[in-house]
């Protein structure tokens, strides 16, 4: 609120969260789907889905928020997939299930977030490459190579979340994965480190305490957690190795690109003051 010149007390119209038409509508899609799952879910009594799709929500205003306390403006593309990927992972994947019930759900997600972790890597360190009170200059492979390194510390930090889950809450984020060949040196007799390999492995077969025996029916034996997380790294690695290329190419053009520019943030009014000195 602010004073006018006769003193009076005027009301300041609060900024919406997003600007971008195309943005405003998938964010406004979003949310009322996001509230009709919330409103379902505690009719319900899932209380669970319903703390998921409080966090969705919240999720989903933050890139403005730091659009706003940065002073940064994020393209409208990088924001729609940032939306629908919180969405994707929280509603979608979460509540609904969908990284059971859809093949590759979690590994697209996976590969989207190594791209656009990388793009939020790049863009760091090109803002401050193109700000005026540096002396330093990057050239276009190391801000690359920054870019994919921190991509890839964001994949490993966020398997360390699942796996500190998985151990210490009683989760199940690292997902398991059926496999029929086991490679290990505990089952060599001679304890001389060689590995003994067996092969064909179509069950599990549970001994529990009274000597009964139970046979889970998996069709092989249950790995717990070690091949989704190195999938996941490598998804993520082929997602940061992506936009790296493409930034480079966008450092080495001065910023010309128009696919990479979709992706990159830039400090608000460059974009303006690139084009006054094109001209």
């Amino acid at each position: 609120m602010k004073k006018n010149e006769t003193g009076n007390v005027k009301k300041t119209k609060r900024k919406p969260y997003y600007t971008n038409k195309a943005t405003v509508t998938v964010y406004l899609v979003l949310r009322a789907l996001v509230i009709f799952v919330l409103a379902r879910s505690a009719l319900k009594g899932y209380y669970e889905s319903v703390f998921l799709c409080g966090l969705t929500l919240f999720l989903m205003i933050l890139p403005s928020v730091f659009s706003r306390r940065l002073q940064i403006e994020l393209p409208g593309t990088l924001e729609i997939i940032i939306l629908l990927f919180i969405f994707a992972a929280e509603i979608l994947g979460e509540i609904n299930s969908f990284y059971i019930r859809v093949p590759n759900w979690d590994t697209m997600l996976h590969t989207l977030n190594g791209f656009l972790c990388a793009a939020i890597g790049f863009a760091l360190v090109d803002l401050l490459n193109r700000s005026d009170r540096f002396s330093f200059k990057l050239s276009p492979a190391y801000l690359a190579l920054v870019a994919f390194c921190f991509s890839m510390t964001v994949g490993v930090l966020w398997e360390f979340f699942e796996y500190t889950g998985d151990m210490f809450l009683g989760f199940d984020m690292q997902k398991d994965t059926v496999i029929h060949t086991i490679r290990t040196v505990e089952l060599d007799p001679t304890r001389s480190n060689k590995v003994v390999a067996l092969k064909d492995i179509t069950d599990v077969i549970l001994v529990h305490g009274d000597g009964t025996q139970t046979a889970l029916g998996l069709g092989g034996y249950l790995d717990v957690g070690l091949n989704d997380t190195m999938k996941d790294l490598m998804v993520n690695f082929v997602g940061a190795v992506v936009f790296s290329i493409i930034g480079f190419f966008y450092v080495k053009q001065e910023g010309k690109g128009s696919f990479a520019a979709r992706f990159i943030p830039r400090v608000h009014g460059d974009r303006e003051q690139s084009q006054e000195k094109e001209e």
